[in-house]
């Protein structure tokens, strides 16, 4: 883990922004096209941890950018040249434009600054994505990358992030994969290399004190 002054130099307000990844109803929800990685998010705690991050960032002023998948109901545009792909358009819940499903879910506070960004196509939120110039614009440093999947998302999400020259921070408790025990492999060995890895009650503590108080 970073010392807490390292930690906290890095998650300055005023150049930090919250990324929430997928965190939407028909993926983590109650009615989920994929229940077992909603009910890990919510087994694991992580859709909590989510939940206190983004409730703090709003408290301490960092910007909180909401990543969403979805599909027009004509799938026009939609990627098509992977596996997972073609299974999503089988499942019984679509994450189509404008319905329940591509709604933030619960437990999970929306504020009227923060930004959803949805993407029609590919597996990154910010490769492909206005993510990239909206860090740019909001004087981004740090990214801290929140939601799921661990499998897919989160990774793509990190390794796009350091691509791009930002620094990447992970709260280990706030993202979720299947099978559970895959999480933990991959922040450990693949995430740990190229991003901060923390907890979320270490950046709630940066966020809930003055930069260089700690």
């Amino acid at each position: 883990m970073p010392s807490d002054a390292r930690l906290a130099g890095q998650l300055d307000p005023a150049s930090t922004v919250l990324l929430t990844v997928e965190c939407q109803r028909g993926v983590v929800g109650p009615d989920s096209a994929l229940p077992e990685l909603a009910e890990e998010a919510r087994r694991s705690g992580a859709l909590a941890n989510v939940a206190r991050l983004v409730a703090a960032a709003h408290h301490a002023g960092v910007q909180v950018l909401h990543a969403v998948a979805e599909r027009r109901p004509d799938g026009r545009g939609a990627s098509r040249n992977a596996r997972l792909f073609r299974a999503a358009e089988r499942l019984p819940v679509r994450q189509t434009t404008g319905s329940p499903a591509v709604r933030i879910a619960d437990p999970i506070p929306v504020s009227a600054d923060d930004l959803v960004v949805r993407r029609l196509h590919g597996l990154s939120p910010i490769a492909g994505t206005e993510v990239d110039a909206l860090l740019r614009n909001f004087g981004c440093r740090t990214l801290v990358v929140t939601g799921v999947s661990a499998n897919v998302a989160i990774p793509n999400a990190v390794f796009d992030a350091v691509n791009l020259g930002y620094t990447a921070v992970v709260p280990a408790d706030a993202i979720a994969g299947v099978p559970a025990d895959y999480t933990p492999a991959l922040v450990r060995h693949t995430l740990a290399l190229v991003a901060t890895v923390t907890r979320t009650d270490d950046v709630l503590a940066c966020w809930r004190e003055p930069p260089g108080t700690r």
